[in-house]
């Protein structure tokens, strides 16, 4: 929309000395002649745009001019500024333009105890790696939430099975380490949180939907469950030659020293496909202790992968 491009070139204008309506025209990918436009439109609301000829020339904001900053505080605007660090590798051109409207509203003689604010934690979300299709299913499920579109993907659950569902996307979500979608499932007639990796053939329906209103307390990512009803405790051995690995993994107060020079640990978790793998992904360096139970089944999916090498025994 026009009006979001003319404000989206005066918070650059506000952070740039000077910028070529050539590199403006790319960015929103306009003509220049529609820049020269938005700028004759700009200076009539009373913003002070001055253009400036020859080769060192460029657009420009009279020096001085700045937004009112007095609804936050610089520690906000810097905590807000952080958040939307963590997330720009996947907000697009949106997120970069926010941060320079924040950037904006910091007068110069702050700027520099600004940057060092920003830069004191940086958490980043993206992985390590290629993530093309990821960054490709994120753009497509936020545009089906800015346009209430339904989505259709295969999805592939935890045992391998595969099944297609159409879903109304409420919500995308970060947890532990992977992005989620939370939305209606058609076929199951209840909402339901997809794990965006196990999605294949995503595309937008033709469909939109109503967004219901729905309470936050009732959403799946909380910590329900880690309840005692659906956890129990087990105990872990690591190897001296695995004790980097239970200190990148748990807690220091939860790592108890063992005679051998490894650890032990005592922890609670869900007997579900995601623990062996997670208990299997540390190989030779842990033993579980306890409950028998776990030490059996890992012992037979042990047997399972060893058998299919045993050619190479």
């Amino acid at each position: 929309m026009k009006i979001d491009r003319l404000l989206s070139i005066v918070i650059l204008l506000m952070n740039r000395p000077l910028v070529q309506a050539k590199d403006l025209a790319e960015m929103f990918e306009v003509s220049v002649r529609t820049i020269y436009r938005d700028i004759d439109s700009i200076n009539g609301a009373g913003i002070p745009v001055v253009t400036y000829q020859g080769s060192n020339g460029g657009i420009g904001l009279m020096e001085g001019y700045r937004l009112d900053r007095n609804v936050l505080t610089e520690r906000e605007l810097a905590d807000i500024f952080t958040a939307l660090q963590s997330v720009s590798s996947y907000g697009g051109r949106r997120h970069n333009l926010l941060m320079e409207k924040i950037s904006s509203v910091i007068p110069p003689s702050k700027s520099q105890a600004f940057r060092t604010k920003t830069t004191q934690l940086i958490v980043d979300f993206s992985p390590w790696g290629l993530q093309g299709l990821l960054e490709e299913r994120l753009s497509l499920l936020k545009e089906a939430l800015e346009e209430s579109i339904a989505v259709a993907f295969d999805y592939v659950d935890a045992d391998g099975g595969v099944s297609h569902r159409s879903v109304e996307p409420y919500t995308l979500v970060h947890k532990g380490a992977g992005w989620y979608l939370y939305g209606y499932c058609t076929e199951r007639q209840d909402f339901r949180l997809f794990k965006l990796q196990r999605m294949k053939a995503l595309v937008k329906e033709t469909r939109s939907y109503e967004r219901l209103d729905i309470p936050l307390k009732d959403l799946p990512w909380t910590e329900g469950w880690k309840e005692t009803l659906h956890t129990q405790a087990i105990v872990l051995h690591f190897s001296a030659e695995g004790r980097h690995l239970a200190e990148d993994y748990f807690d220091s107060e939860e790592l108890e020293p063992a005679g051998d020079g490894g650890y032990t640990v005592k922890v609670a978790y869900a007997e579900n496909n995601w623990l062996y793998g997670f208990l299997l992904s540390f190989g030779t360096v842990v033993e579980v202790m306890e409950p028998e139970p776990i030490r059996r089944k890992l012992a037979g999916l042990a047997a399972e992968i060893a058998a299919k090498y045993k050619d190479c025994l």
